[in-house]
């Protein structure tokens, strides 16, 4: 069955309380305070079985002006709005906030109660419900019934109740979702019990036993108990007013204000993206950076409005912002919020949440501009079209989708593999599950192009970049998976080619010059030549008369190709030479066992400042092992 919750709304002493007592039998006063002053300060709770059969969660919140940041609280997953206007006085100033706050917070249901009828006559309750009509006309109370009630004698209670039932007929479902969230609103211990918070299940649902974690503090607990209207369950769902009893938590732990979700599902952010309604009953524009605070769920949090393009935003208008808040928040999509002035404190505006996790913007950025305004409508695919540009190379996670698009889980997968098959986006990470823009993707390759391109023009007789060399011409954001998935492409695409540790253009040829040929042929007869005892390459380029760039050139192409080979800094060897001086070194040692230096030195002929290197250089290459003054061969000989 539905599960559906009932709030009420109106300014201070208009009898909203004594309207819920005379429905349910309850006094949500149940502070000292509030029954001694017979106001309501805090939030209270009662419920209502209704003649279907269905059941309301009811909220009574406060209407003194003091207390709106707890109406805000307790409006937060409101389905029905009861409008309580005392006929005594009339829409008076919080009558009209109250509306206005449940406007911003999205309440499309509700009805108006006009109560404490026995204290006027037929002709003012009259001119009192005319005035309500004109109060209520443009918006989503017009077409509401009103219903005059006096809760002291029970006139008029049955047909209140009787317009609930039909009402809550009306409402729909609740969205499924899997993220399960509850905003609390109270915290409290109980003897025998310890910790237990209420609120009201937005979304998703809980069962006994399962671990949760408190946003944003990112405290984690199990589920101890749960009640729904003071009875035990085993499971909450939304749209339930929930107690929840925790295993081992401080009550100091958790505040209102904080929000209950599964471990790692919502990510806190000191940021976020909104579509900005500035109330037409402001007397003067909102200027940029002004500061306000920003009520979500049951939170209140201080923060700097950013007006991302204009410098002051007109009463009545709306536009694309983002909040830089004092403290962090753990939103989703479609959130509602409303804002207030710092002082005095009136309501002033509100909306919805756009993105909840964005980057810091810079103002007047057609691009992120018209991104913004078209995600207050796009669907799914467009939302993650427009986030995952936006994200560039970094990329953006399917956890982040989540919360981006405020899908549930199974939808999102479908709507991502519908991407993947488009080429609109590209998994990079597939332990994360994390995705780049088409376009990102391309960008890199292009850069890995130009960069080559450059590379080659600079470097002619080079075969390639080293593959570190190309990957530090990435951003920062992208990480080693990202450009190793670029690379593979485009060598799949026959773009480049990877040979060992070299990345080249598959174009690419190196192409010496007449006199290059020349020199490359001379260069590779003196170390033929010389055998074990070769010069300096130094002496080879001041001998030929070469300049150093372009010997090194060609010196580099040789080792390439595997003429030569590197045997310290400076000296090089003809590889063929080396070849035939290992397999004399294997045959010495596999018949005696081992060899000195000195042995090693009669070897080769050569002095001292050869041999130390080319022993050296079959330690280094795992042909050799030293074992004190003595080398023997690796076992793997």
């Amino acid at each position: 069955m539905k599960q559906i919750i009932l709030g009420t709304a109106g300014h201070i002493d208009h009898g909203k309380t004594s309207l819920i007592k005379a429905v349910t039998g309850t006094n949500t006063d149940r502070l000292k305070e509030e029954q001694k002053r017979g106001i309501t300060i805090e939030l209270g709770f009662a419920s209502l079985d209704l003649p279907s059969g269905r059941h309301l969660g009811i909220v009574d919140v406060p209407g003194h002006e003091k207390f709106v940041k707890n109406m805000v609280a307790g409006a937060t997953g409101i389905d029905i709005v009861t409008m309580v206007i005392a006929a005594d006085e009339g829409v008076m100033p919080q009558t009209r906030e109250h509306m206005e706050i449940c406007t911003l917070l999205g309440i499309k249901y509700g009805l108006v109660v006009l109560t404490k009828i026995d204290m006027v006559d037929e002709e003012w309750l009259e001119l009192v419900t005319e005035d309500i009509r004109d109060f209520t006309r443009g918006t989503f109370l017009e077409e509401a019934p009103i219903v005059p009630v006096s809760s002291m004698s029970g006139q008029g209670i049955p047909r209140f109740i009787e317009k609930l039932d039909t009402l809550s007929e009306n409402v729909p479902e609740r969205a499924s979702s899997g993220l399960f969230r509850l905003p609390v609103d109270r915290v409290f211990s109980m003897k025998g019990f310890g910790t237990v918070i209420t609120g009201t299940l937005i979304s998703g649902k809980i069962n006994v036993g399962e671990t949760i974690m408190i946003y944003p503090s990112k405290i984690t607990s199990k589920v101890r108990g749960l009640q729904v209207h003071n009875q035990g369950r085993e499971m909450a769902e939304a749209g339930m007013r929930t107690a929840i009893n925790f295993q081992g938590l401080e009550k100091a732990a958790i505040n209102r204000g904080e929000i209950i979700a599964r471990e790692n599902t919502l990510t806190p952010s000191y940021m976020v993206d909104l579509e900005l309604l500035y109330l037409s009953s402001n007397r003067k524009p909102m200027k940029n950076r002004t500061q306000v605070r920003f009520h979500t769920g049951t939170s209140e949090t201080m923060g700097n409005l950013i007006l991302l393009d204009r410098e002051d935003l007109l009463p009545g208008d709306t536009c694309p912002a983002q909040i830089r808040l004092d403290e962090p928040v753990s939103l989703i999509r479609d959130d509602r919020f409303v804002i207030r002035s710092y002082s005095p404190v009136r309501t002033i505006g509100g909306g919805k949440v756009l993105n909840p996790i964005p980057a810091k913007h810079k103002r007047f950025q057609q691009e992120i501009i018209d991104g913004l305004m078209d995600l207050v409508e796009s669907d799914a695919k467009a939302i993650i079209d427009y986030q995952a540009r936006m994200a560039g190379p970094a990329g953006v996670t399917f956890a982040d989708l989540l919360l981006m698009t405020n899908q549930p889980e199974k939808a999102l997968t479908t709507t991502t593999a519908n991407l993947l098959n488009s080429q609109t986006i590209v998994l990079v990470d597939k332990d994360n599950r994390t995705y780049v823009h088409l376009a990102v993707f391309d960008q890199l390759k292009t850069l890995s192009h130009d960069v080559l391109e450059q590379y080659h023009q600079r470097n002619p007789l080079k075969p390639g970049i080293s593959k570190e060399e190309l990957k530090s011409k990435f951003p920062r954001k992208a990480n080693a998976k990202l450009f190793t998935q670029v690379l593979n492409r485009m060598i799949k695409d026959q773009q480049l080619v990877l040979e060992d540790d070299t990345v080249r253009l598959a174009a690419h040829t190196v192409s010496l010059q007449v006199d290059q040929e020349v020199v490359k042929q001379q260069i590779a007869d003196i170390y033929r030549k010389s055998g074990l005892t070769p010069p300096y390459f130094r002496e080879i380029t001041a001998d030929l008369e070469m300049d150093a760039k372009s010997a090194r050139g060609v010196l580099e192409l040789l080792i390439g190709e595997g003429v030569l080979i590197k045997v310290k800094e400076d000296l090089y060897y003809d590889s063929r030479v080396i070849e035939k001086l290992k397999k004399k070194l294997v045959a010495h040692i596999l018949e005696k066992g081992e060899i000195s230096t000195p042995e090693f030195k009669d070897m080769t002929g050569a002095s001292r400042k050869y041999v130390i290197p080319l022993i050296e250089h079959f330690d280094a290459t795992n042909v050799t092992i030293r074992v004190g003054d003595i080398r023997k061969l690796r076992k793997r000989q």
